[in-house]
């Protein structure tokens, strides 16, 4: 069987209520409360969105990370959201993330997906390895938060090459 390099899907329980998950990941604010420093979100008029309104599709976004300057962005679109459960986006290299609640054995998952990953040999720029370990990490801080754990993204710019920024 040969292994699928374009997509990868990341699984965790989350000890919380999907509608709480949901305004975390479908928020400006609740992505800011477990995933970036700066999540800004803009409508098809190029409004910025309040902190606490539900994006939209086809909203556009500027996202900064913790640890990392300015420079350092992800531009891109709100490719699909659907009220309840589901966020698709464009992210990285024209690949596509898809987050989605689930209901599993009386537990709530959270579901994410990202499809669309070019091969790439080179280990330093390699989006199935860089993303997969990314998205690992930041599924882990979400349940942390949404649990009443700490915040564990490292928020200092100065502390380099860290798993959690």
């Amino acid at each position: 069987m040969t292994k699928d390099w374009t997509k990868f899907v990341k699984r965790i329980p989350v000890k919380a209520d999907a509608k709480a998950i949901y305004l975390a990941i479908c928020t400006p604010a609740g992505f800011e409360k477990w995933f970036l420093r700066n999540a800004i979100f803009f409508d098809h008029n190029e409004v910025r969105r309040h902190p606490n309104e539900i994006i939209q599709t086809g909203d556009t976004y500027i996202w900064n990370w913790h640890g990392h300057p300015d420079t350092t962005k992800e531009e891109n679109k709100v490719l699909e959201i659907n009220g309840k459960d589901m966020i698709r986006f464009g992210f990285a290299d024209n690949t596509i993330v898809t987050i989605q609640i689930k209901n599993e054995a009386e537990e709530t998952i959270v579901e994410l997906t990202q499809e669309n990953i070019k091969p790439d040999e080179d280990p330093k720029t390699n989006l199935y390895i860089g993303c997969g370990e990314g998205w690992t990490f930041y599924l882990a801080n979400l349940k942390s938060i949404m649990e009443g754990g700490l915040d564990l993204r490292n928020k200092n710019e100065n502390v380099k090459r860290v798993i959690n920024s």
